[in-house]
C-alpha cells in the first residue's frame, strides 16, 4: 500500500481497521440516543412498557429509522429511549453499556449527555439519576483500566464526562414537567421552560460542588427553530459563574443567527452541530443588511477563538434530508477554514452509526489526509471538558496523541 494512498472501496477494510485502533473521542454523545436496541427490548419486556416492535429490526423500521423527515420526527424517537430509562438500575446499565462500545471501537474519552428532568419521577430524582449514571460509566471505565496495557502506561486508559442539558422547549412529558407545567398555570411555555433551566443549572452546581460528580458541561438541546437561546441566559449565566463549561445546540436547524447567540448569550465554549453556520439565506434578522459579511465575521470570530464543532453528519443527513450526501454537508468548509472541529455520533442507536462510521464517512466523502484527520482528532481531545485539573488533561492528551502517533506509524495512508 502506498503512502499517499486515498480512501477508496478497494481498502476501505484497512481502513476500518486502522480507525478502530485510533484513539478517538466523542464529546457530543446523547444517553437517551444511544441504548442497545436489545436493551431497550429487554427492559420494556420487563416493565412492561408497550413498543410499536419487540425486536431491533422491527424497531428498526418503525422508531429509529434510516431517514427522518426533520428534526421533530428525529426527536420524537426520544420518547421511546427514554421510557426505558425511568429506573437507577436501568441507568446504570445503560450508561456502562455505552461505554463498553465506545471502548470497543477505540474510543477513549467520552461526553455523555442528557436532560435529568425527562427521567425524574416518584422512583428517582435528578440526584439519584445523576448517581446511577455515574456508577455505570465508573464500573466501564475501572474495567478498562484494569488492563494490563493500561496499567504499564503503554496505552492510554478511558476517561469521561457527564453533560447536563436544558431543553429549549418541552411538553409534559415526564412526571417532572407534567408538575412543572401545572404549577404554573398563568405563565407561559416560554417562561416555564426559562424556570427548568434555571433549576437543572442550581442542581448541577450543586451536585458537582456536593458530591464530586464529574459534571464537565451544561447543554441547550431540543427544537432549535421558534425556541431561541436567549430564553435560557439566566441559567447560563449562573453556570458560567461557577466555572462550568458550555455547550450549545445551534446552526442545526436555524442560521447563523443562532450560533451568535449560543456564543454571545450563552457563554459556549463549543456548538452541538453548527450546520448552517456558512448558510448567509438563512438569516432572518432584518437589520443585518450586508449576510456575507456577517457571516465571514462570525466565522473568523469562531475561528480566532476555537470554539469547536461538534459534527454529526449521519445525524444531519437525517435531519436535513436536502443535504443528500455527505460530501455536501458543510465539514468539508469548516476543513477549508481550519476550524476546530471534532466528529461525534450525536445518537448512536437514533442514527444507527459508531464513531468509526462516522469517521469512514468523513474520510471518503472528504478525501480528508492524513494530516487533517490527526488534527481533527486532536481537536476532540484538546477541546473536551476532561473532568480533571488543567495539567492532568494536559498529561492526558499527549498520551492519547503519543498512542495516535504509535498506531498510525503502522499505516502508512495514515502517515504525513
Amino acid at each position: 500500500m502506498s503512502k499517499n494512498l486515498a480512501y477508496s472501496p478497494e481498502n476501505q477494510t484497512d481502513w476500518i481497521a486502522a480507525i478502530r485502533k485510533l484513539p478517538k473521542t466523542d464529546i457530543h454523545l446523547h444517553l437517551d440516543g444511544s441504548i442497545r436496541l436489545e436493551t431497550i427490548i429487554e427492559l420494556a419486556k420487563s416493565q412492561k412498557i408497550h413498543l410499536p416492535s419487540y425486536s431491533p429490526e422491527g424497531l428498526k423500521e418503525l422508531v429509529f429509522k434510516s431517514n427522518y423527515k426533520n428534526l421533530e420526527e428525529y426527536l420524537k424517537t426520544f420518547g421511546y429511549s427514554c421510557s426505558v430509562m425511568q429506573t437507577p438500575e436501568s441507568l446504570e446499565r445503560i450508561s456502562f453499556e455505552l461505554a463498553q462500545d465506545n471502548q470497543n471501537e477505540g474510543v477513549r474519552y467520552i461526553e455523555i449527555r442528557f436532560a435529568p428532568q425527562l427521567l425524574i419521577n416518584q422512583n428517582q430524582n435528578f440526584e439519584t439519576i445523576l448517581l446511577a449514571v455515574d456508577r455505570g460509566l465508573k464500573k466501564a471505565e475501572q474495567e478498562f483500566n484494569q488492563k494490563k496495557s493500561v496499567q504499564e502506561g503503554i496505552e492510554p486508559p478511558f476517561r469521561y464526562g457527564i453533560i447536563i442539558c436544558a431543553l429549549r422547549n418541552f411538553g409534559p412529558w415526564s412526571e417532572y414537567y407534567t408538575k412543572l407545567i401545572s404549577s404554573f398555570p398563568y405563565s407561559n411555555n416560554t417562561a416555564i421552560c426559562a424556570m427548568a433551566s434555571l433549576e437543572a443549572a442550581h442542581t448541577a452546581v450543586h451536585l458537582k460542588k456536593n458530591l464530586g460528580l464529574p459534571i464537565v458541561a451544561f447543554d441547550l438541546a431540543g427544537a432549535e427553530a421558534n425556541h431561541p437561546a436567549s430564553v435560557h441566559e439566566r441559567a447560563f449565566q449562573y453556570i458560567h459563574k461557577h466555572f462550568i463549561a458550555k455547550t450549545v445546540h445551534a446552526g442545526e436547524a436555524y442560521g447563523p443567527e443562532s450560533i451568535f447567540q449560543a456564543i454571545t448569550k450563552l457563554h459556549a465554549n463549543r456548538i452541538g452541530h453548527g450546520y448552517f453556520l456558512f448558510e448567509k439565506e438563512r438569516i432572518q434578522d432584518p437589520t443585518i443588511r450586508d449576510k456575507e459579511d456577517y457571516v465571514n465575521k462570525l466565522v473568523e470570530f469562531i475561528a480566532a477563538q476555537r470554539i469547536t464543532l461538534e459534527v454529526s453528519l449521519t445525524s444531519n443527513l437525517q435531519t436535513l434530508p436536502h443535504i443528500k450526501e455527505v460530501k455536501n454537508h458543510n465539514f468539508g468548509k469548516m476543513l477549508e477554514k481550519k476550524l476546530s472541529v471534532s466528529l461525534c455520533t450525536d445518537n448512536r442507536t437514533v442514527s444507527n452509526t459508531t464513531v468509526t462510521d462516522e469517521w469512514i464517512k468523513a474520510i471518503q466523502g472528504f478525501q480528508m489526509k492524513a494530516k487533517q484527520i490527526r488534527s481533527v482528532v486532536i481537536y476532540g481531545f484538546k477541546r473536551s471538558f476532561f473532568p480533571g485539573s488543567y495539567l492532568e488533561k494536559r498529561n492526558y492528551v499527549r498520551q492519547c496523541l503519543d498512542y495516535y502517533d504509535k498506531i498510525a506509524s503502522t499505516y502508512p495512508f495514515l502517515q504525513e
